[in-house]
């Protein structure tokens, strides 16, 4: 998963990052292949998995990119569904400016 961006960091103006959760339900049998697969994508994480399902954790630049890689995961062999629950965005002007409060 992508590291945040630090306090003070440069970045331009309006840039956006996406944080994205999903639940991916597989077929039990699937369900460690599935989990593999995941993890192995860039700026994707399992925080946890029990008996079908799967939480996933992503970050992106966009929600495009946040969406294509929905759509990888749910064309994965043993996936039921994968849906998306949450997404947080976060923009640089969220980003205190490292004079706030001097």
């Amino acid at each position: 998963m992508s590291k945040p961006i630090p306090h003070g960091a440069s970045r331009e103006p309006g840039d956006r990052h996406h944080i994205s959760s999903a639940v991916v339900a597989v077929r039990p049998e699937h369900i460690q292949a599935v989990v593999n697969s995941i993890v192995a994508m860039p700026d994707t994480e399992v925080p946890a998995f029990e008996g079908g399902k799967i939480i996933v954790v992503m970050e992106g630049p966009n929600s495009g990119v946040i969406a294509d890689r929905l759509t990888q995961i749910a064309l994965l062999d043993g996936v039921i569904t994968a849906n998306m629950v949450f997404e947080h965005v976060e923009t640089s002007t969220d980003t205190p400016s490292p004079n706030a409060g001097a």
